[in-house]
């Protein structure tokens, strides 16, 4: 019988990548855009990461690599997990992936039967629950209120899980909030995993961008219990400015982990091997051009928060990590705009791509209808300038 599987045709597009092609056709035909779009570093790929993979091209590694990834490369996130995470992982923890997305899709495959429940707080990056639904598990939300920061309390976690429940996705800096979690937050989240025994999901892509001073924890490092239920997830796109590269990992248990190799090797053979020659590179070689761009990052963050905070009909809260600004807008929805009502969110969005040529992300897809995301992911004369149409467009609100 010819037709879509239920699971394709259940499934949504992604509209952080929907809406930032639109803005990059608009700039295509020589429209002014300011895009607060797509995670995407604006830097280039440091120097000596793009010369690793010229000489790896060179050198003719252009071959199959091992599904899970070079030893090489395994041996570099090893210690890389050790001197930054605090975490000891074997090379046969880990999984060398084509990117943070296909890391996470693994470990669902690997993990989630179907009709089983994985819990994501909400506000959640929009991948997640369609991941979980492509595999035929069962996502199921928490809301998270900003009194909390947008976190959510152990008190929250344990009154969610039911005996369908099989894991728990966290994800700190967060995707779209900006948010970390502190070690007492992350600690008291272990003592409910391990309690009833379910997986923990840690998405820690953005852990290198962090402004509050403080050291990256992963929630996998209190002790063997919550270490031994917790895959830990990170990868080159959001640090390294690699977003193009496509490559992510995971340390996680020994049978996970080679469970999800098993599934790797029949879905895309390897990851790239030229991109596996740079994130060695990257990951071993000098690391001054990380820290320069998270400083960069640090200023547009402070930036960002002071020409929001002086928005009408806006609020947010201060970001300490990772690079959006997650802005609640709903006080605009019951305005008029050329003598119609804004409605919601996405009537909003429409009026600032469409006549104030300002690319925002609304965020009904992240679970929270009543905000918008700003990647700050951009130059400050970007961000100066869009926030500068974004006032005059809510100022124009009647």
């Amino acid at each position: 019988m010819l037709g879509l599987s239920e699971r394709a045709k259940g499934v949504k597009p992604s509209s952080t990548l929907a809406i930032s092609d639109k803005a990059k056709q608009l700039k295509k035909q020589g429209i002014d855009v300011v895009s607060f779009g797509a995670g995407e570093p604006d830097f280039v790929t440091p120097a000596n990461i793009c010369e690793a993979a010229k000489r790896a091209i060179d050198e003719g590694f252009t071959k199959y690599t091992a599904a899970s990834g070079i030893i090489e490369l395994k041996e570099a996130v090893c210690r890389k997990f050790e001197s930054f995470n605090h975490l000891h992982y074997e090379t046969n923890q880990i999984v060398i992936s084509n990117g943070g997305k296909h890391s996470l899709t693994n470990i669902f495959t690997a993990l989630v039967n179907p009709g089983e429940e994985v819990i994501i707080p909400a506000p959640y990056w929009l991948s997640y629950p369609e991941m979980v639904k492509l595999v035929g598990g069962v996502p199921v939300f928490v809301r998270c209120e900003a009194e909390n920061g947008y976190k959510i309390t152990p008190e929250q976690l344990a009154a969610a899980i039911t005996p369908r429940t099989k894991a728990f996705v966290l994800n700190t800096p967060n995707n779209p909030t900006g948010m970390i979690y502190s070690r007492e937050e992350l600690e008291a989240l272990a003592k409910v995993i391990v309690e009833k025994d379910i997986y923990c999901i840690s998405d820690e892509m953005y852990e290198n961008l962090i402004y509050t001073g403080e050291e990256p924890v992963s929630i996998a490092s209190f002790n063997d219990e919550i270490y031994r239920r917790t895959i830990t997830c990170s990868g080159m796109a959001k640090s390294y400015a690699m977003t193009g590269w496509r490559i992510g990992y995971i340390g996680a248990a020994p049978e996970i982990a080679k469970a999800i190799g098993s599934i790797q090797s029949h879905q895309t053979s390897n990851p790239n091997s030229i991109a596996q020659k740079a994130a060695l590179e990257a990951l071993d070689g000098p690391q001054d051009k990380v820290e320069q761009m998270k400083a960069e990052f640090k200023k547009r963050s402070e930036r960002m928060y002071e020409l929001v905070s002086d928005l009408p009909l806006a609020k947010m809260l201060k970001p300490t990590g990772a690079f959006y600004a997650f802005v609640d807008v709903s006080a605009a929805f019951p305005k008029s705009y050329k003598g119609k009502q804004v409605g919601d969110v996405f009537g909003l969005a429409d009026i600032l791509l469409n006549d104030y040529k300002v690319a925002v992300i609304p965020c009904s897809d992240f679970g929270f209808p009543t905000h918008i995301r700003l990647s700050y992911a951009t130059s400050m004369e970007n961000i100066e300038k869009g926030l500068a149409r974004i006032k005059e467009c809510l100022q124009s609100l009647e």
